[in-house]
């Protein structure tokens, strides 16, 4: 899990923004940020379920106006055994989702 993750989310798949994750694992959690920078999101509440390697996690964010709101993404690892591997899912927050691509650096 450790490492920078690159990829896209958006309403769609036409719709879609670039997304940028730094996730580190200790042995025992997975921390990490959600786009590092002026829009950064601490990742919280990560989880890795390895009958399917399927990774959950939550970040805290806002939205155009300033609202909260808490995003949930939750994807399946693809190509485990390669370094160049991905988690393909979904995520969504208070007001829509959509799909969610991203793989490692």
């Amino acid at each position: 899990m450790k490492g920078s993750w690159v990829g896209s989310w958006g309403p769609s798949q036409h719709h879609a923004a670039d997304v940028l994750i730094v996730l580190n694992w200790n042995g025992k959690s997975i921390t990490g940020m959600l786009n590092p920078g002026t829009d950064n999101m601490p990742i919280k509440n990560a989880t890795l379920n390895p009958a399917g390697w399927v990774l959950c996690f939550e970040a805290d964010g806002k939205d155009r106006s300033g609202s909260p709101l808490t995003y949930i993404v939750e994807g399946k690892i693809e190509n485990l055994g390669l370094s160049e591997r991905s988690i393909v899912g979904t995520w969504k927050n208070q007001k829509e989702s959509g799909p969610f691509r991203i793989r490692r650096q």
